[in-house]
This record gives structure tokens, sequence and C-alpha cells, in this order.
């Protein structure tokens, strides 16, 4: 009697491995399609671009208010769910006065690398106008932009941007800028450095312009930067100030005329409705233009809002990022 009731407690014993030997099976295998499934979903939402934080949406805390410093962008940026960076020359005007050139350069690379962010491209202002109508001016900006060139790919960046406004006059225009983009181009190209122009005001904001010099010069390291804003060409007092005269009529077929050069792209932000849409910018339309013209590099968030106090600009850069991921999302 006692054999026979070890023998039905061995088989139930038995049984009930082979049971939750089953259902441990089963939980794996869950486990493993729920991961799957989650995987597949993240891929599936993957943007095909990159995002980027550009130094710009800091300004007025950095020049402004003065609650940061411009050698805090990389940990700010790591900070706000950034991994890469693009800097604003003249936000360090003072800080390269005070410590010198290379004392600036070396603490930014020293940052970057401690914050783990790539450095992308330098917005280089403040140093000459590379389409100046005077020669002897234009070539002093191209000496000028070199140590930019040297510093961008000390730090690692593929690009620096430069300004381009030189005169009215559309035909000289078109000669002077190809004349110092081909000088400063030749420099950068042997640093293996890219020399962006931006719609960043006079006739570097018609695309149809910049393009026609863009595709006379025809050299692989001379590109395009197209920002989402900035179409405005013409004003009543200079490049920024002033009443709008003249502005290149659509934006959309502007960022398209430029993409096909293009070596970065900036998403302007200024203000956002209640559903966090920029107001006068159809991301969505904006991110159709860029895909369909094969671009996968990064984009970045650069928040410039001229409404003082409608949104902050961390509230505003992490809306920027939003939306640009969430347009991406319904995108052919």
């Amino acid at each position: 009697m006692k054999n026979a009731r070890l023998k039905i407690n061995t088989s139930l014993i038995v049984v009930i491995l082979l049971v939750m030997s089953f259902i441990g099976c089963a939980n794996k295998k869950n486990k493993k399609e729920a991961l799957e499934t989650q995987v597949a979903t993240q891929l599936e939402h993957t943007p095909f671009f990159k995002i980027s934080l550009a130094q710009w949406s800091l300004h007025r805390a950095i020049m402004d208010d003065k609650t940061m410093s411009p050698f805090e962008f990389a940990k700010e940026t790591k900070a706000l769910g950034f991994e890469a960076v693009e800097y604003v020359t003249q936000l360090y005007t003072f800080e390269i006065e005070k410590l010198g050139f290379e004392t600036v350069i070396d603490s930014l690379k020293n940052e970057s690398e401690k914050y783990d962010v790539k450095n992308l491209l330098i917005m280089v202002d403040g140093e000459g106008d590379l389409a100046d109508p005077n020669v002897d001016i234009r070539d002093k900006a191209v000496e000028n932009h070199k140590k930019w060139v040297d510093a961008a790919a000390y730090m690692g960046c593929h690009s620096i941007r430069v300004n381009t406004f030189g005169t009215m006059d559309p035909d000289i225009w078109v000669e002077s800028v190809k004349d110092g983009l081909i000088k400063l181009s030749k420099y950068a190209a042997s640093k293996n450095i890219n020399v962006l122009v931006e719609n960043h005001g006079w006739w570097s904001s018609d695309p149809l312009k910049v393009m026609q010099v863009i595709n006379e010069i025809n050299m692989p390291n001379c590109g395009t930067l197209p920002d989402f804003g900035n179409w405005c060409y013409k004003r009543s007092e200079n490049y920024f100030d002033g009443e709008c005269l003249e502005e290149f009529p659509d934006k959309y077929e502007g960022i398209k005329l430029m993409m096909p050069a293009a070596k970065a792209v900036s998403a302007k932000s200024s203000d956002f409705d209640e559903k966090g849409n920029e107001t006068r910018t159809d991301f969505l339309k904006m991110l159709q233009i860029i895909k369909d013209s094969g671009y996968k590099e990064y984009i970045s968030v650069e928040y410039n809002f001229d409404d003082v106090g409608r949104v902050n600009e961390k509230s505003a850069i992490i809306l920027t990022k939003k939306l640009l991921i969430n347009a991406s999302k319904h995108l052919d």
C-alpha cells in the first residue's frame, strides 16, 4: 500500500513538473513574441533621419538671461535627450576674447567627449562676408574662416555654415559669392570639411540664386543647409532688421530646390498651437520633401521665438523634437 502511494505521488510530481515546464516554455515564447512585437513597433516608428540640437535654440539663456554658460551646451544637450550638436560661433565671442581661441575649442571638444555628444557643424558668424563685392574684404573673410575650418576638423565636425550676404545687385552677388566660396572650399577640402550656404538673409534666402551658385561651383564639399525659415531676401534696413519687402514665395519649394546639395537641415520653429504643431510651417509637408530627396542624415532642432514669453526655450526644444518624430510616422 505504501509502495502504491509512493508511485502515485511520484507520478503526480512528474505531471506537475511537465505542466510547469510547458507553462515556462509558453511564457518564454509569449515574452519572446512580445519583445519581437515591441522591437518591430519601434523600428516601424524610427524616423528616416537623425535629430540634433542647434545651439541657437538656447541663445537667450546664453546671451540674454545668462543662465547658461555656452560651455554647458553638451551637458544640456544630453539632458534634453539629444546626442548630436551644432555650434554657433557668436555665442563664444566673449569667451574667445577672454580665454583665447584654442582654449575655447579644446573646452568644447572635451565637453562633447565627456557627455558623449557628437559634433556635427559650426555656424560661423562675425568673420566677414564671403560675398562682399570688394575682393580684398572678401579674401580677408576667407582667411578669417580658415581657423573655424581647422576647429571643425579638430572637433570631428563635417561642416561649417558661412554667411553670403554681399550686395543686392544679383549679378555682382553671384560672381562675388562664387569667388569666396571656391577659395574657402578649396582650403576646407584639404581638411575634409564641407562649406555650407544657409538661406540666411539677402540673396542667400533666394534658393534659385543659391542653387545657381552651388551648381556652377560644382565642388563636392560646397553645399547647402536648408532652413525651414529665413526666406526674406530684402528688408527695409539690413540683413535681419526692418520690414520684409521681398521674400521667396514658397518655402516648401525653396527646401525642395536646396535639398539636392544639402549636407544638413535646420527645422526652424517659432510658435506652437494647442496640438503641438508649429504655427508657421507644416512639418509633415517639409519632412515628406526631405524624405523624397533621399536625405537620411541629421535634421537639427532650431527654436527661435520672436514672441517673448510664449514658450520657454527648453520646452520648445522638446516640442520641436516631438513634432519631428510624430510627423515622421505619417510619411508616405
